[in-house]
């Protein structure tokens, strides 16, 4: 009730947001995706399922989550995390393997956990420059909304918007389909002004806002520490501060409504698609997004 009561107030002839999820993505690790019996009791056929590579997870692992979630009807896009790959022929070696036996023709393209290489590749962009992903149909890279120290260490986003509209420029120069997948966030007001931002800056790659699904609130606050979500961070603090609703798991519902309303006053607005970190479970998040599709 409290959903269609925003929408009138906001004007909306219906609810934007089950349109705005339609075509969202999820991210599954393959330790977490083994204790999934079939995924097709839990997502749409056609979904893309990012496969997250986690210092210390073995190729096979990678490659066989890849290959399931093909047989079982969905898009796998793992993450090619540059400062874990040691050399070239490990690179080679890693697509031939997806491409051969998975049939992946998607990947993310990011820097990776580590704080220093382990060998030649620091960051996305010489991934990109590598031409190892010729004949890749989609190609995503990385947005960082809040910032990222790991490449803007005294603050700000110089960096970070440097290597965006370098992105930017390469996108022109290829046949692959890009989009930037962002880290998850929890106030929807800053990723508005991001997304304008970045447009104003000539980059006008599609965005894929990351959203932390339904988890508890403790859950959630440990993993944005961890993973160093910048000054939405203080919503959940905020929240952490009401006795009350310590004990009920928070949603990503107003966070995404914001947005959704947002892009349908705005339909011109670089957010194009939803990604979820499902922090909270996998059957947890979704079971959220099936119902919130329903309007």
């Amino acid at each position: 009730m409290a959903l269609l009561n925003f929408c009138r107030e906001a004007s909306l002839p219906t609810n934007p947001l089950p349109g705005f999820l339609a075509g969202a993505s999820i991210e599954v690790m393959p330790r977490t995706a083994a204790g999934i019996e079939d995924f097709r009791a839990l997502l749409p056929a056609g979904t893309r399922v990012y496969i997250a590579h986690i210092d210390g997870t073995p190729i096979n692992d990678m490659v066989a989550t890849a290959q399931r979630l093909r047989a079982e009807g969905f898009e796998p896009m793992p993450h090619i995390p540059a400062r874990l790959i040691p050399d070239r022929a490990t690179l080679t070696d890693w697509i031939a393997r997806y491409q051969g036996e998975a049939g992946v023709a998607q990947a993310l393209l990011l820097a990776g956990g580590l704080k220093s290489a382990v060998g030649q590749y620091d960051n996305a962009m010489q991934l990109l420059n590598s031409g190892a992903f010729d004949g890749f149909t989609r190609l995503h890279v990385a947005g960082h909304p809040e910032g990222n120290r790991d490449i803007d260490p005294a603050g700000g986003e110089r960096g970070v918007m440097e290597a965006l509209i370098w992105k930017q420029e390469f996108s022109r120069r290829t046949d692959a389909q890009m989009a930037i997948v962002t880290q998850f966030c929890f106030d929807a007001e800053p990723i508005i002004a991001w997304a304008d931002r970045i447009r104003a800056a000539g980059v006008d790659l599609a965005v894929h806002i990351g959203v932390a699904g339904p988890a508890k609130l403790q859950t959630l606050l440990k993993f944005a520490i961890t993973c160093g979500v910048g000054p939405s961070l203080r919503t959940l603090q905020r929240r952490a501060r009401d006795v009350t609703k310590l004990l009920t798991p928070f949603e990503p519902t107003e966070f995404l409504l914001t947005l959704a309303t947002h892009k349908a006053a705005h339909p011109d607005f670089g957010i194009e698609s939803v990604h979820f970190f499902p922090l909270g479970g996998i059957k947890t998040n979704t079971a959220w997004l099936a119902e919130q599709r329903k309007g």
